[in-house]
């Protein structure tokens, strides 16, 4: 998985998995100073309600 993508999936969609979080959190230690920048910016929209977690609709 790449943060890259995963930050403007996460954007466009206004959801994240647990899974996804668990993925962030496992490798957060490889994270580069922009990356953990990307990763603050998932916190403050998950905190302000702007990111929904994990609560995908079934189609």
């Amino acid at each position: 998985m790449n943060l890259g993508l995963l930050f403007l999936k996460v954007n466009t969609s206004g959801v994240i998995t647990l899974s996804e979080l668990d993925w962030i959190t496992n490798h957060q230690s490889d994270f580069s100073r922009l990356d953990m920048a990307l990763v603050l910016k998932i916190g403050r929209q998950m905190d302000e309600g702007i990111i929904e977690i994990d609560c995908r609709l079934p189609a």
